[in-house]
Order: C-alpha cells, then sequence, then structure tokens
C-alpha cells in the first residue's frame, strides 16, 4: 500500500485545476467566492473543471459565508444539480446557534448524497465540542474526512490539538482522516507527518501572487515534494 501523502488543492476553475494537478496535486476543493471563504460553485464551473483534470474533485457545499445552513432547500438543489453534473465527493460542514453539529441539515445534505465520500470542513474548528461533534456524525454514510486546523485560529496554535487526535485514530469518531488546512505552512508538515497525519489541504499557499491569481504549479510541486520527502 503507497504512504504517499494526500494533498489537496483549492481551485476556483479550470485553470487553477490544470495547475494544481500539474504540481502534483492528489485532490481539489472546489469553491467560488474566497472573500466568503468558499461558497458552491456553479454547475458549469464543475462541468469545465471536471473535463481539464482526471483527479478527484470534493464539491462545497455551502451558500453563505459562516457555519449555518441557511435554506436547506436551496442546499439539497444545489446537490441534486451537481450529483446530475457528474459530481460524487463534497464538502459540508453546519453548526447551531450553540456550537454544536447541526444534525438536521448535515443528515439532509447526506441522504441527498446517497453514499458519496464527503468532508466535513472547518466548522470542527468552532465547535463547541469537537469530541462530541465527532461523536454525533460518526455513523452518517460517506464521511471519510475532516478538514480542520485544530484551532480556530490556524495549524500554530491547532498543533496540539491535532496531534492529540492523530493519536486516537482507532477510537470511535476519530475513523476519518485528518485533512489538515487553515493557516498550514511548510515546516508544520515534518511533526504533523512524524505523528502519522497523512492528508493536507492548501489554498493561498499555491498562490504566491494572492487569490487574484491563479494556482501556481511549481508552487503546489514544492508541496508534492516536501510530503514525498
Amino acid at each position: 500500500m503507497s504512504n504517499r501523502a494526500v494533498l489537496e488543492v483549492i481551485a476556483l476553475d479550470a485553470e487553477d485545476a490544470v495547475a494544481a494537478q500539474a504540481g502534483g496535486a492528489d485532490r481539489l476543493e472546489l469553491v467560488t467566492d474566497m472573500a466568503a471563504d468558499g461558497l458552491t460553485p456553479s454547475r458549469g464551473t464543475f462541468a469545465a473543471i471536471r473535463s481539464a483534470v482526471d483527479i478527484p474533485l470534493r464539491v462545497m457545499l455551502r451558500m453563505a459565508d459562516g457555519f449555518a445552513a441557511g435554506d436547506i432547500d436551496v442546499l439539497v438543489d444545489k446537490v441534486r444539480e451537481m450529483r446530475e453534473a457528474g459530481a460524487d465527493e463534497f464538502v459540508l460542514g453546519f453548526l447551531d446557534e450553540d456550537g454544536h453539529a447541526d444534525l438536521v441539515a448535515v443528515e439532509r445534505l447526506v441522504a441527498e448524497l446517497d453514499g458519496c465520500r464527503w468532508t466535513f470542513h472547518r466548522a470542527i474548528d468552532r465547535a463547541a465540542d469537537r469530541d462530541a461533534l465527532r461523536k454525533q456524525l460518526a455513523d452518517l454514510p460517506g464521511l471519510d474526512t475532516y478538514l480542520t486546523a485544530g484551532s480556530p485560529a490556524g495549524v500554530d496554535e491547532g498543533v496540539p490539538t491535532l496531534l492529540a487526535e492523530a493519536a486516537r485514530t482507532r477510537e470511535p469518531g476519530y475513523e476519518a482522516q485528518i485533512l489538515v488546512g487553515g493557516g498550514l505552512q511548510l515546516h508544520h508538515l515534518p511533526q504533523l507527518r512524524a505523528a502519522g497525519i497523512d492528508a493536507f489541504h492548501i489554498g493561498g499557499a499555491a498562490r504566491p501572487a494572492g487569490w487574484s491569481a491563479p494556482v501556481d504549479a511549481t508552487a503546489v510541486r514544492q508541496w508534492r515534494e516536501a510530503l514525498d520527502t
């Protein structure tokens, strides 16, 4: 079995996707509007990216900034639209007013996913109780990944939490893969890899010229090489 670490890169369009794959990305997270921290892209954008690359794509399901689900019927329609277009992996995560998992929203969307694999995104970093959230979601079909920095402030502050959770991978609620992202830097990799963490997510780090510029294949390749060393 390969011990190659997963490198996931945020892609906004087909140009990003092609550059990310060329640089060695294993998977893409598809979003639009990074000013709102990543919302659901259009069906046309998904189709263009799907035709441009052959690596897995995870489509964000979120219609507004923040971690509230909003109008769940709109999200359900988006799931159906994306499924019809061929999407088979997704990213989602919603909290209620008290910082607990919004099970009503999450379970309704998961039912629409019908077994598709999905990531619970950085809403976990804003949860009132990370452990309780994991255990609430543990039995939902398709959940195979948590995107987390370990802290709402980012990886620098979240490393102790990430290491502690990585040590619990055999416990109920902790089986899903930890995908580290949110202020992730190259210098974090040795410690995280040594703890057994094997999935990493980058956005701005793949764009040295900023979010107004496309993904830079050379920047992605630097991460790929660091992970493969």
